[in-house]
């Protein structure tokens, strides 16, 4: 009887354990899959990062080419450069008009206008 007993108890001991090892596996399994997203979604973000650093980069060349574009077109017209000392303003077209204030209503009053 004694016997039975431990060999029971050792059967039990042993399917525990093999439940416990497959629970391991499984965590570590999922824990492959969570982190092959993971890198995947880092990889993902630095290529995008990396395209719009390239985006980033031709934007501003072609801003570059557009001023010394803009620079040349003036020389050639004979206009200062915008950072020129000589550049002048051009006079406001309109002269200065009065501005009338807006007087507000008190309650009550009759607006005419």
């Amino acid at each position: 009887m004694t016997i039975t007993g431990l060999t029971e108890i050792g059967l039990s001991m042993s399917k525990k354990i093999e439940k416990m090892k497959a629970k391991k596996q499984q965590a570590r399994e999922i824990h492959v899959v969570c982190h092959q997203k993971f890198q995947a979604r880092i990889q993902a973000t630095e290529d995008s990062m990396q395209a719009q650093h390239q985006i980033i980069e031709a934007l501003v060349e072609e801003k570059d080419s557009l001023l010394q574009t803009i620079q040349c077109l003036q020389e050639a017209n004979g206009a200062p450069a915008p950072l020129d000392d000589e550049w002048e303003e051009e006079p406001e077209e309109h002269p200065e008009e009065e501005e009338i204030e807006d007087i507000s209503m008190g309650e009550g009053e009759i607006d005419d206008e």
